[in-house]
């Protein structure tokens, strides 16, 4: 918990407080919220609107609107808001206009160094990943740290560019960023399967991993082996609300995130966790030429939350958030259960050593199937049926398979549960009816 020493009484922040809790205090109906920068211009001054969810709308959100589609196409983890609303003061900031206006902090580094020691502590609660005698970075989301890693593990490769690969299905940003920067010392080169035998070459090989894999929740391992193969483990998803934790992580580059650990997406803010200093030192160069490191303002941000996720040993906001998202994904494996039409990921419960229990799967993605042979596009079915997601050829599978995010508000999982029992529904009427002889 962080302390002010001595006394004081408030001078400036008075106002700022209040502008702030005024704002907080806007209901839009419970289907919305009011931001400190969500202004409109009213006559001479400005004022706070709400931002109502997707199916509603009016100045309070209280309108419902009846023929909205189910927008589950984006991983925004507003599933995690209520949380921090009942947590409203202790996760709160409030800074000085002068608040770390130099570049670097006073040692020089761009990196707060108690912000590495309370993510040191986070992964040691959880017990996730191994960070002791490890070196830390920090990007603007795990997205930049990704082409940072690339960058870093392409260098001195050999005469040809070193080979990015990943296993299908994977996350879209390791192939469309890679493609972007169009560097001569890495390329993409496509699905690990290509290269399975074929690694004994003068080429460097660089696979991203993603346990628990996005789409799928799946947790994975790389597929390729050998002198010239370094691995990148995006682990994003490897909190206690979205699968169990088997072990803690020990791989030479590993990737987190706090867009899924609090919720905090919009924030964007993670951390590489290295072994080796001359990858570190590569990426720390990366870093400082492509940005001067992290925002300031965004890593006091990223301290405050991780100060409330400590306390009681993070187990209140890890129960919270596992417990919805196993709600949810019961609720949807129910309704899809009744379906011939469409199927879901096989996920089975696991031992956790943080819940210190076989835990229930709590994916935050749905990676559904169409399962009719003449139903080719998945995601056209949806669509005509009022639910969007994302294709399966965006992971590079078959159009057969769509994401769906569960990780939205509350109100997009119910409007995307009651749009799949009325799709079910329809099937159900249309299956002929089988008459039993006594």
């Amino acid at each position: 918990m962080f302390i002010c020493m001595g006394e004081w009484e408030p001078t400036w922040s008075t106002r700022a407080a209040e502008e702030a809790e005024a704002v907080a205090a806007i209901p839009c109906s419970g289907h919305g919220r009011a931001y400190l920068d969500g202004l409109i211009l009213k006559g001479h001054e400005h004022v706070h609107v709400c931002e109502c969810n997707s199916c509603n709308g009016g100045s309070d959100c209280f309108k419902f609107l009846s023929d909205c589609i189910a927008n589950a196409s984006s991983g925004d983890p507003y599933f995690l808001e209520p949380f921090w609303m009942r947590h409203a003061a202790s996760s709160a900031i409030l800074v000085s206009g002068w608040h770390r206006m130099s570049y670097s902090y006073s040692d020089g580094s761009y990196i707060s160094e108690v912000l590495v020691k309370y993510i040191q502590k986070v992964h040691s609660i959880v017990g996730n990943a191994i960070t002791k005698g490890r070196y830390f970075i920090f990007g603007s989301g795990s997205t930049q740290l990704f082409n940072a890693a690339v960058y870093a593990l392409s260098l001195n490769s050999s005469v040809s560019p070193a080979k990015v690969v990943a296993t299908t299905p994977y996350y879209p940003l390791y192939r469309t960023q890679t493609q972007l920067f169009n560097s001569r010392d890495f390329s993409y080169e496509g699905d690990t399967s290509l290269w399975k035998n074929n690694t004994d070459s003068n080429s460097r090989f660089i696979e991203f991993v993603t346990s628990p894999n996005n789409p799928d929740g799946k947790l994975t391992k790389r597929v390729l082996e050998g002198p010239n193969v370094k691995t990148i483990y995006d682990r994003a998803y490897y909190w206690p609300h979205f699968t169990a934790i088997p072990s803690p992580a020990d791989e030479d580059l590993m990737l987190f995130t706090i867009s899924k650990l609090t919720g905090h997406a919009g924030s964007r803010f993670g951390w590489a966790i290295i072994k080796d200093e001359a990858v570190y030192q590569k990426m720390l160069i990366y870093l400082q030429l492509n940005t001067i490191g992290v925002s300031r303002d965004v890593q006091l941000r990223a301290l405050k939350l991780l100060d409330v996720i400590v306390e009681g040993d993070g187990k209140e906001i890890f129960q919270f958030a596992y417990s919805t998202m196993r709600d949810r994904w019961i609720r949807l494996k129910q309704v899809i259960s009744e379906s011939k039409r469409f199927s879901l990921q096989k996920l089975s419960p696991q031992y956790c050593t943080f819940f210190k229990r076989v835990r229930d799967p709590s994916p935050a993605y749905a990676w559904l199937k169409c399962e009719r042979q003449e139903e080719s596009n998945c995601y056209e079915i949806l669509e005509a049926a009022g639910i969007i997601g994302r294709e399966g050829s965006d992971y590079s599978a078959d159009n057969r398979y769509l994401r769906l995010s569960l990780i939205k508000s509350q109100d997009d999982f119910e409007i995307l549960i009651n749009k799949f029992k009325s799709l079910v529904a329809k099937e159900m009427e249309t299956q002929p009816t089988i008459i039993r002889s006594a």
